[in-house]
């Protein structure tokens, strides 16, 4: 009996002594620390953007534009930044400008879609080397109301056959592909909506055309726009019937400046 006593203290004792060490050497074990990287600040920038949508042909006065923080990843060629706190220099060259695009309200100011000009907005608008002509057009059929400024359309043109013996009209379309800058009063959509089709639509078009219209307005009984495809409205050159001109020099054209309507003389 004595023996199985001592043996089982020895037993007990080894055990706690196992414990002992074992719980010793996890308590000398240091907790992991992970320590996480500070993510890095983001960079800002001031650019000048559209305090409220700003239309086409507007003129842009100091409400109209604003600084607003930017993220430097986020600038774009053509932005206008500003170079210090105090400096408004950059802001005060913008107010008066004419914008030749549509802004919307928060929408970056780029210089290229400005022009800084104390003409009428129709002029600062127009592309080097084009013209702005005024011409009447036939309110029935017009797309039926669904032409907007910057759509892409062809002119027609009707007429009354002089040789023929009975009363028979001829059509054909005299220009291809020209940007309509204006439909009476109107010069930019809205909301996409539908414009109602006045009597007089204002066509963007190179001198030759506007001579190539206006001989085909003493000619027709009717114009009228048909509109083109956006699909099949690219910016390439516009075509039109050069044969309306053959033997024909210096013609007489309208022409709207400041919107207002003059005849000019314009060269072949």
């Amino acid at each position: 009996m004595k023996v199985a006593r001592l043996a089982i203290l020895g037993v007990a004792v080894m055990a706690a002594g196992g414990a002992a060490i074992m719980a010793s050497r996890m308590a000398s074990r240091s907790p992991e620390v992970v320590v996480e990287a500070a993510p890095q600040p983001v960079q800002l920038t001031e650019v000048l953007i559209a305090a409220s949508d700003i239309g086409l042909g507007n003129k842009l006065d100091a409400d109209m534009i604003r600084w607003q923080k930017w993220p430097d990843e986020g600038l774009a060629d053509g932005y206008i930044t500003r170079r210090s706190d105090s400096d408004n220099s950059q802001m005060e060259e913008i107010v008066g400008a004419i914008a030749r695009a549509s802004f919307f309200t928060g929408e970056p100011i780029r210089r290229s879609k400005l022009v800084v000009s104390d003409r009428g907005y129709m002029s600062a608008i127009l592309p080097a080397g084009q013209r702005a002509i005024a011409t009447n057009i036939s309110t029935e059929t017009s797309a039926g109301g669904f032409i907007l400024p910057n759509d892409r359309v062809d002119v027609i043109m009707t007429r009354l056959d002089p040789n023929a013996d009975e009363q028979t009209y001829l059509t054909e379309t005299i220009l291809e592909n020209v940007r309509v800058l204006a439909i009476d009063q109107t010069i930019e959509e809205q909301d996409g909506e539908a414009v109602v089709v006045g009597e007089t639509a204002t066509l963007q078009l190179t001198p030759r055309q506007t001579e190539i219209l206006t001989v085909a307005q003493q000619m027709a009984d009717r114009l009228a726009l048909s509109l083109r495809s956006l699909a099949d409205s690219g910016e390439d050159a516009t075509q039109g019937a050069d044969h309306l001109l053959s033997g024909i020099g210096a013609g007489r054209v309208r022409m709207i400046r400041y919107g207002k309507t003059k005849t000019v003389n314009t060269g072949q």
